[in-house]
């Protein structure tokens, strides 16, 4: 990998990762402002902004712009996390002048017409909808109150009904003023590309965006509640959290092998206790999530109302089974083999390169090498997860949410001390 990375006048981040023999090109541009960055009051419109950025600029329809993008067989996407938001295309070679062009046309000229924001709220709220009819997706959210309740942290990133119906012009001037600055956004590209040609093409495109730097967002405060909701389902859903690490911790890479053989795979511990032998869950899995102040250690399981209590005795047996006894040798090779494995396989496309460079400089201001990554993964030891293990399961400090048909089941962090 040959990453170059230069920075503006103005502050903004070029960084590119040519692969000459590539025809193609994934580019993009990524703001340091998500949905923790809001206020109550503001809640959902850093998506909502994600959304009108493609409904129209002074030079473009929002027709215009799906026309424009797709007569040259490209395609435009963008996403809102908690801590950034993004849009970014994919495009032949010949054609990232004219991507470049329309990003940079549709962040800093966009005109939030008052009926495209009408037409685009009645979108969100339909989206909104969705997600609540999504358990699996609805219990991480309902998780987020529950680790991080009365912040932003802990709020939906889609908003509410009564927030979004709420949005007019001014507001989203307002906050992309705010907060899209030059000195918190990065244009990213990665495949057919050359650096020198990207900073012309940035130095070109990008002189209008307002000077200055990331905007600050509120602490995360960890604090684990337990929330329970009621619904008509097949299935109960359960989901846990303990306090993680941050993106920048010196552990990041041994918390990542430790969470991948708790349960990172099918051959993981909880897959093949939970699945595998005992058939009581169809999905069960665990997840590391690092926040640039922060992290959660997650759990989740859908199983029948029955078989729950079972479950989750099962997830505290391995979490204290992991606690008592390193993982042995064969586990940790293959926890390691894995990590490394889908890395390099995901490095095979442009679209993965282009965000793990935007990942690297919105969280460390540099780029790591593959050989780091490596030798950091092939560093972490038994021993080294079996102290993460005692770090972070600690019942006590335990989040927890449930969906389903509950039947009165209750679902207390007690649940888990074994």
């Amino acid at each position: 990998m040959n990453v170059e990375i230069t920075r503006l006048p103005n502050g903004l981040t070029v960084a590119t990762d040519p692969m000459p023999q590539l025809e193609s090109a994934s580019l993009g541009v990524w703001v340091n402002c998500g949905a923790r960055h809001e206020t109550e009051r503001q809640m959902g419109v850093s998506h909502m902004l994600e959304h009108m950025a493609f409904k129209g600029t002074e030079r473009r329809t929002a027709r215009g712009i799906a026309e424009e993008i797709e007569a040259v067989g490209g395609a435009l996407n963008a996403y809102t996390s908690r801590e950034q938001t993004a849009f970014h295309a994919r495009v032949l070679k010949a054609d990232v002048p004219l991507a470049v062009d329309i990003l940079a046309d549709i962040l800093t000229h966009p005109v939030f017409d008052p009926g495209e924001i009408e037409r685009e709220r009645q979108v969100v709220l339909q989206e909104i909808g969705q997600a609540r009819d999504t358990p699996d997706d609805i219990v991480f959210d309902h998780l987020q109150s529950a680790v991080y309740p009365g912040q932003p942290m802990g709020w939906p990133i889609l908003g509410n009904e009564e927030t979004v119906a709420s949005f007019v012009r001014d507001d989203l001037e307002t906050y992309m003023k705010a907060n899209y600055r030059a000195g918190g956004m990065a244009l990213i590209a990665s495949g057919a590309v050359e650096h020198a040609a990207m900073v012309e093409l940035a130095m070109d495109h990008f002189g209008d965006l307002g000077r200055g730097a990331a905007p600050r967002s509120e602490p995360a405060r960890y604090v684990g509640t337990e929330i329970r909701a009621s619904e008509e389902l097949e299935q109960v859903h359960v989901a846990y959290a303990f306090p993680g690490i941050a993106s920048g911790d010196d552990e990041l890479f041994a918390a990542q092998v430790y969470v991948t053989a708790l349960g990172g795979g099918m051959s993981s511990r909880l897959f093949q206790n939970i699945r595998e032998r005992q058939g009581l869950a169809y999905a069960v899995f665990s997840e590391l999530t690092p926040y640039s102040d922060a992290g959660l250690l997650t759990v989740y399981a859908g199983t029948a109302l029955e078989k729950t209590e079972k479950v989750i005795g099962l997830v505290a047996q391995e979490f204290s089974n992991l606690k008592r006894e390193p993982v042995t040798e064969e586990e940790l090779r293959r926890a390691k083999d894995h990590l490394k494995g889908s890395l390099m396989l995901s490095l095979e496309s442009t679209g993965a390169r282009m965000s793990n460079l935007a990942r690297q400089e919105m969280y460390f201001g540099r780029f790591f090498t593959l050989d780091e990554i490596l030798d950091s993964i092939e560093s972490v030891t038994r021993e080294s997860l079996q102290d993460l293990a005692r770090e972070f399961f600690q019942p006590e400090q335990a989040a927890a949410t449930v969906v389903g048909n509950l039947n009165g089941f209750e679902l207390r962090r007690e649940q888990l001390a074994c």
